[in-house]
């Protein structure tokens, strides 16, 4: 057991508001695409102290980059520039001196380190001191970035990062931008996934030593996690407003939304130290690169149709997602036969509706079972009502609200139900909802 591990922010009705308030704020919120840090291609960063916060009403002491002289963040500030470009990162230290130095690496980069001291992997910035690192970004792709000073502790307490390379030739996408300079690459919407995990006993023992003069002295095995996390939140927290006050060093959210037809651009990273296996349900993925690798044979993309991806620590995977309702055998709209509608497929001929996006040969497909009385039905917050994408039906009072557009969701998670709590707490951890919404919803980024 370890419940009584947790630094708790409040009792138990305490946890319970949290939980109901991070759901609701569902409905306004936005589409979470990937935020960039100003200043690309040139960032400073800080290595500074905080607190990581969890749904359940969890705190843990952490360390993590701020972006120059803001706080402590969870994971570090999104590095997006682009392919060609000479990059400055310069780093300063102000943990307090118990943690030593602090330092950079940047796997995938031909890095050159000035300032500092020498360390085992690169220049390291003692307490007070600065590094800065210099690479031209050579090829675009994910990637990832993380302390190269004792990474075992320093990666755990929270100094990682995602590092994002755009590239540079033109394609000439049918819509969207290109996440490679090839036109299967080409997306509509991106979302980063980063997926780290958590040990409280590592933390409260670091906590416990950082008044002393240090070094910090602090058994990194046996080694077991409470917490997993996507960019930084635990599950409700994944779906809730991003930037709030209620978790100011975790900015990042992690919600996608798309609507039908529309290709996603899935970047997963492996920013901890566990494998962890991330299973999107609606569809598979089509896997573009491995560590900014693009997998292409005699120009065509070879890379696997997934149904669940798992990024290796340190490593990344790009994926394309796609979502029509197509092969379900059934009109996903609920238009009905001798109701006039149309599936007008013209341009270009591809079985779906040019506007929406329906699979024609579905067209007026009745739904195939008849749904249980509501007295019968379980109601969930992102129940509609309606078995149909856009419909919107009776609900008992009280319920639902966490749909308005009465969009399809599916649960996006860990495939390890152990990474589905907060501390024992069930639901949370590394999971988060797809929201399909209907064709003309404006989903906010």
């Amino acid at each position: 057991m370890h419940a009584m591990k947790t630094i708790r922010r409040n009792g138990a009705a305490g946890r319970l508001a949290g939980l109901v308030a991070a759901a609701l704020l569902l409905p306004a919120m936005a589409g979470a695409a990937i935020p960039v840090t100003p200043g690309a291609p040139t960032f400073t960063l800080t290595a500074r102290e905080g607190h990581v916060l969890t749904p359940e009403g969890g705190s843990l002491y952490s360390w993590g980059y701020a972006a120059g002289a803001g706080a402590m963040q969870y994971p570090g500030p999104n590095l997006v520039v682009t392919e060609g470009s000479a990059v400055s990162v310069s780093l300063r230290n102000e943990l307090p001196a118990a943690a030593g130095n602090v330092s950079i690496v940047f796997p995938g980069q031909s890095v050159t380190a000035t300032g500092g001291v020498a360390g085992l992997l690169t220049r390291e910035a003692p307490p007070g001191g600065t590094v800065t690192y210099e690479f031209t970004a050579s090829r675009p792709g994910t990637f990832a970035y993380h302390s190269g000073t004792r990474p075992e502790l320093q990666v755990e307490m929270g100094l990682t990062g995602a590092l994002i390379v755009r590239p540079s030739a033109a394609v000439a996408c049918p819509s969207g931008d290109p996440a490679y300079a090839h036109v299967g690459a080409c997306y509509d919407r991106e979302y980063l996934f980063l997926l780290t995990e958590m040990d409280l006993d590592i933390h409260n023992a670091v906590a416990q030593q950082m008044a002393g003069p240090g070094p910090i002295d602090v058994a990194t095995e046996p080694y077991d996690p409470e917490y997993w996390f996507i960019n930084g939140r635990a599950a409700p927290d994944t779906m809730g407003m991003p930037g709030t006050d209620t978790l100011p060093n975790q900015p990042y959210n992690c919600m996608p939304r798309m609507l039908p037809g529309e290709r996603l651009l899935l970047r997963l990273v492996g920013g901890g130290r566990k494998l962890h296996a991330f299973h999107h349900h609606g569809n598979h993925a089509r896997v573009l690169a491995r560590d900014a690798n693009l997998l292409v044979s005699g120009g065509a993309l070879i890379g696997p149709n997934l149904f669940t991806i798992s990024p290796v620590p340190g490593g990344t995977v790009d994926a394309i997602f796609e979502w029509t309702g197509k092969g379900l055998g059934w009109d996903i709209y609920g238009h009905a036969t001798g109701d006039g509608s149309t599936c007008s497929d013209l341009s270009p001929l591809d079985g779906y509706d040019d506007t929406t996006k329906e699979w024609c040969a579905d067209h007026q497909r009745p739904f195939p079972v008849t749904l249980p009385e509501g007295q019968n039905l379980t109601v969930g917050g992102f129940w509609t009502g309606s078995p149909f994408l856009g419909g919107l039906g009776s609900i008992p009072p009280g319920q639902g609200g966490l749909n308005p557009n009465a969009g399809f969701t599916y649960m996006w998670h860990s495939h390890v139900e152990r990474e589905m709590v907060n501390n024992d707490v069930f639901p949370g951890g590394l999971m988060t909802m797809l929201v399909v919404e209907p064709p003309g919803s404006v989903i906010v980024e």
